[in-house]
């Protein structure tokens, strides 16, 4: 397994965009498929993008498809999500996770997810 953690959250106006990484412990980081997911106050876990091992597949949710882009950059361990046009509905926590490929980040209600991340907070503020 690889440890992650993330940074980049924070308070944001509507519209508005951030930047979040996450940065993986371990010579496997190359190996695993890399996601984003959200959870907002009293609602579920949101998948919302993940990226294979060598960046060639991504999957995004319909609810950020063309806003928010993954990409990951194996040299630095280092996994991103860049949000633009960022909504108050965006405001949640933020988690990294890692998985053994990009169907398993989404896929079987997440259980299926190898390493999770602590979270970090976005908040979208109109």
């Amino acid at each position: 397994q690889v440890q992650l953690v993330e940074s980049g959250g924070g308070l944001v106006l509507a519209g508005g965009s951030l930047r979040l990484s996450c940065a993986a412990s371990g010579r496997t980081f190359g190996a695993y498929a890399m996601g984003w997911l959200r959870q907002a106050p009293g609602k579920e876990r949101e998948f919302l993008a993940a990226i294979s091992w060598n960046g060639a597949i991504t999957n995004y949710a319909d609810s950020v498809k063309g806003r928010f882009t993954i990409s990951r950059d194996n040299a630095k361990n280092t996994v991103y999500l860049q949000m633009n046009d960022l909504k108050p509905e965006d405001t949640a926590v933020y988690y990294c996770a890692a998985g053994t490929s990009v169907s398993r980040i989404y896929s079987d209600n997440y259980a299926s997810i190898d390493s999770w991340g602590q979270g970090t907070q976005v908040t979208v503020s109109s």
